[in-house]
């Protein structure tokens, strides 16, 4: 396998859906950060932070898909919040994507976001050999 994820008993719990560390041998795909932009109109999709957390991921996994890799793998994610109280919000969307051995991953708040956005992601993805 080329990834592989790594939990320390001697470290603290993740607080969310997310693994210590990550070992990847291999190609890695480092994928922009979207904000969730509906591909074919251009405008910002959802209301709240959890919605736009979910379009983010999609054009992530569709940015993957189109390099010939998946989102599923993906070694370290950011995700940027203008509102840090979304957190479990996010988190709870976010687990959709990462339901086994997630990757890792910090989540920080920000000041602002393109286009008024209310979240952002980016992630590197290791792609399969």
């Amino acid at each position: 396998m080329h990834r592989v994820t790594i939990n320390s008993g001697s470290a603290p719990a993740a607080v969310g859906p997310y693994s210590h560390a990550v070992r990847s041998s291999g190609e890695l795909l480092f994928i922009s950060g979207q904000i969730p932009l509906d591909p074919s109109t251009g405008e910002i999709v959802g209301d709240t932070p959890g919605e736009q957390a979910r379009r983010c991921l999609e054009n992530l996994d569709a940015i993957a898909t189109e390099a010939g890799a998946s989102l599923r793998n993906a070694v370290k994610v950011t995700v940027y919040l203008t509102d840090i109280n979304a957190f479990a919000e996010v988190n709870e969307v976010y687990a959709d994507f990462f339901r086994h051995d997630p990757p890792a991953r910090v989540a920080l708040a920000v000041a602002a976001l393109p286009r008024g956005a209310q979240v952002e992601i980016d992630a590197v993805v290791a792609v399969e050999a």
